[in-house]
């Protein structure tokens, strides 16, 4: 698994899901910016001090598009993003 350094959160990128009655479709086409957090690093190092970072793991976010680095490891698609390119959580 990947642990994520200084301010930089480990995304596990939401399917786009679409149900019609009992069957789910799934599409890669616009599956928007939402992920759920897998892991966080530290946090970010101002005046000596680390700055924790604000999201937990097992929050669903959204996150700013075109950012991030994106990887696969097995079936699954991840993506590696800075703490600022977070813009919400999903309650």
């Amino acid at each position: 698994m990947i642990r994520p350094l200084q301010d930089n959160v480990l995304l596990e990128k939401v399917p786009n899901e679409k149900k019609v009655g009992s069957i789910v479709l799934t599409s890669e086409k616009k599956a928007g910016n939402v992920a759920t957090v897998v892991a966080v690093g530290p946090g970010k190092k101002e005046d000596g001090k680390v700055v924790p970072i604000a999201v937990k793991e097992g929050e669903k976010v959204v996150y700013r598009e075109y950012s991030g680095t994106e990887f696969e490891e097995g079936d699954k698609k991840y993506i590696l993003v800075r703490e600022e390119d977070i813009l919400a959580v999903i309650a």
